[in-house]
């Protein structure tokens, strides 16, 4: 891809792998596929996103005007080889667990939906709040069973909040499920009713119940499939981009969250303008600048 420079339109992205000191937000891709239920060739997205960041500046216009890379400090460790099985999940564990010892923010560039699981353990997250079309409560192992995971392996599902859960998306056998473990559920519709500001406001408090870190899910699913081609699973009707981004940007500037990850895009799939991508890739902006500026 070749842009044009100017000097002064600084672009987004090609933030180096900082060696020393601590850090505002760190990247790290998390190339998950072999377990997705769709044909995915999500293992390349981590990357696309990177290039397409390229496509943006990292300035908010305010008033006043900021940017991010003055305001953070922002790394890019790179990629998990092979992260998924048994041995990749604890690769990403670790991965993550270093990263937070440093940085405030860890942003995990997806891979499918089976990132969920490992990047929030590695984070040490008490609370969970998913952006997500689907439950993932499934059974066994694969982009569908994340939430179903970490609640079996100790997650309290008091503080799991998932919002944009839309009709024709799901099964009555897991949205029972959710309701018997005591999963706050906000709908598609509930959320359009409600607006963003009251349901941040409820998912903030019932994933951050009783301290500890938040990890925010972003499944860019949750969006509507003229916005969000590159995922297998997104369907008419769902979010705006707009939406998500508001979204993204508002939870993201609680200091209770501390790592989120962002999935479901397959690169390979795409739209020829790239639009999945390029939203995945702001994506990554609005949670940067929740933490920088707030929502």
């Amino acid at each position: 891809m070749t842009l044009p420079h100017d000097v002064l339109w600084p672009r987004a992205g090609a933030w180096p792998p900082i060696d020393e000191g601590d850090w505002d937000a760190a990247l790290l891709g998390v190339p998950a596929f072999r377990t997705s239920l769709s044909p995915t060739g999500a293992h390349a997205t981590p990357a696309a996103i990177r290039e397409a960041l390229r496509r943006y500046s990292p300035t908010l216009l305010g008033p006043p005007p900021v940017d991010l890379d003055d305001r953070l400090r922002i790394a890019d460790v790179g990629d998990i080889d092979e992260p998924d099985g048994q041995a990749g999940e604890a690769s990403v564990r670790l991965a993550v667990a270093a990263l937070r010892e440093r940085a405030d923010l860890v942003i995990a560039l997806g891979g499918d939906n089976s990132i969920t699981y490992a990047v929030a353990q590695g984070a040490d997250a008490a609370g969970l709040i998913t952006i997500d079309a689907h439950f993932d409560l499934r059974d066994g192992v694969s982009n569908g069973s994340p939430v179903r995971r970490l609640v079996e392996d100790g997650l309290d599902p008091r503080r799991v909040v998932q919002l944009g859960i839309a009709d024709f998306a799901n099964s009555v056998a897991y949205a029972r499920r959710a309701a018997d473990l005591g999963i706050t559920v906000v709908t598609m519709d509930d959320l359009r009713r409600r607006g963003t500001a009251d349901v941040v406001s409820e998912a903030l408090r019932v994933a951050g119940a009783g301290g500890g870190p938040v990890h925010l899910d972003i499944d860019v699913d949750v969006c509507d499939r003229s916005v969000a081609p590159g995922c297998p699973a997104s369907v008419p009707g769902g979010l705006a981009a707009w939406e998500l981004r508001t979204l993204v940007r508002a939870v993201a500037a609680d200091a209770r969250v501390h790592s989120a990850d962002i999935a479901e895009v397959d690169a390979t799939a795409d739209a020829p303008d790239g639009r999945t991508v390029r939203l995945a890739a702001l994506c990554v902006l609005e949670l940067l600048a929740g933490k920088a500026v707030g929502p």
